[in-house]
């Protein structure tokens, strides 16, 4: 069990959420990025061992997307922000 710290609502269990994946840098809008560069970033995500910043959308609280920094090998939580695409609904 993973208890993520909701900036909103306190200390919660991993069940209440929703894991959104690891946050990405998506290739540009340009026209510069080929077909290769867009299919590495959607289906081939990386998954280094150690810190990454992941999202995490609370479905069963206050329905905000945090941003979420944990230690994928120990799943210490590092760090916890709100994500910059909440609904308008707060």
């Amino acid at each position: 069990m993973i208890l993520l710290p909701c900036p909103n609502c306190g200390p919660r269990d991993e069940g209440e959420f929703t894991y959104g994946g690891p946050q990405r840098q998506l290739p540009s809008l340009d026209g510069q990025s080929g077909t290769d560069d867009w299919l590495k970033a959607l289906f081939h995500p990386q998954n280094p061992r150690g810190p990454m910043v992941e999202l995490w959308y609370h479905a069963s609280g206050c329905e905000a997307w945090i941003e979420v920094t944990r230690d994928t090998g120990t799943h210490e939580i590092i760090d916890v922000a709100t994500n910059r695409l909440r609904d308008d609904k707060q």
